[in-house]
C-alpha cells in the first residue's frame, strides 16, 4: 500500500525527473549564460576592431613600397629628369594626409 502510495505521488508531482535534462528544477539561472557569452563575444569584437581602426594599423592594409620611394627609384633609372622629379615629389608631399602624433 506504501508503494502504491509513493508511486501515486511520484506521478502527480510536477517536478519529478523521468531522464536527462535539467533535472527537477529545471535550468535555474543557467539560461543567462547563453546571452550573455554571445553579448561578451560581439562588445570584444567590437572593442578589438575598433581599436585596430584607431591606430590605422589595419591588418588589411597592403605593405609596399611608398610613392616617395617609387619617384626615387624612376629617378635613379633615368626615367624621369630632377626637374620633373621635385615637382611631383612636392605634389606627393602636399597631398599625404596629415599623420596624428601617437598618445603617450
Amino acid at each position: 500500500m506504501l508503494t502504491l502510495l509513493t508511486t501515486a505521488a511520484e506521478a502527480a508531482s510536477p517536478l519529478t525527473y523521468y531522464g536527462p535534462g535539467p533535472g527537477p528544477g529545471g535550468f535555474g539561472w543557467l539560461w543567462l549564460l547563453v546571452p550573455l557569452f554571445w553579448i561578451a563575444f560581439f562588445v570584444l569584437l567590437v572593442a578589438f576592431v575598433g581599436r585596430r581602426l584607431r591606430r590605422g594599423g589595419a591588418a588589411w592594409q597592403m605593405h609596399g613600397p611608398s610613392p616617395e620611394q617609387t619617384l626615387g627609384d624612376r629617378y635613379a633609372r633615368g626615367e624621369i629628369d630632377e626637374q620633373e622629379y621635385r615637382s611631383r615629389l612636392e605634389v606627393l608631399r602636399a597631398n599625404q594626409p596629415q599623420r596624428r602624433q601617437p598618445r603617450p
